[in-house]
């Protein structure tokens, strides 16, 4: 797919996919929109449920809060955030997210630059919440 100019995708248009826990869902990559530099989507987490540790090593990560307290923990320190709240997660750094609230957690992310492959842009470094899950296509082949 090549980027024509502006596509809106609905989050619900897209499938949820809950590899490493809670329910992501990536609206913006290449596979979607035809987009070269990056993807990101909208990630739901229920009190208690938490994205298991992972690094990334090609691409940094961009979190902002929507709704909900979560807890990121960067390296082993701790970052509390909430509604409002904007984290920048640097290339190589291991990082679990977990909403400590008691409610319901939103967060909007945005990972750049692309990996060379998708299936290198993700190193878990603890078992996932569901490894019989596909880990979320963001190719431009599809």
């Amino acid at each position: 797919m090549t980027a024509e100019g502006p596509r809106k995708l609905n989050a619900a248009d897209v499938p949820a996919n809950r590899r490493r826990g809670g329910e992501l869902r990536v609206t913006l990559s290449p596979r979607t929109v035809g987009c070269t530099s990056g993807f990101g989507g909208v990630l739901h987490l229920a009190p208690g449920e938490a994205v298991t540790e992972h690094y990334h090593p090609y691409s940094e990560e961009f979190l902002h809060v929507v709704r909900g307290v979560l807890e990121m923990t960067m390296d082993g320190e701790p970052v509390a955030l909430a509604a409002g709240d904007s984290l920048f997660v640097p290339i190589g750094v291991r990082h679990r997210l977990v909403n400590v609230g008691e409610e319901p957690a939103t967060g909007v992310f945005h990972l750049s630059p692309l990996a060379p492959r998708p299936e290198l842009g993700h190193v878990d470094t603890e078992p996932v919440a569901a490894a019989a899950e596909p880990h979320p296509d963001v190719r431009a082949d599809r």
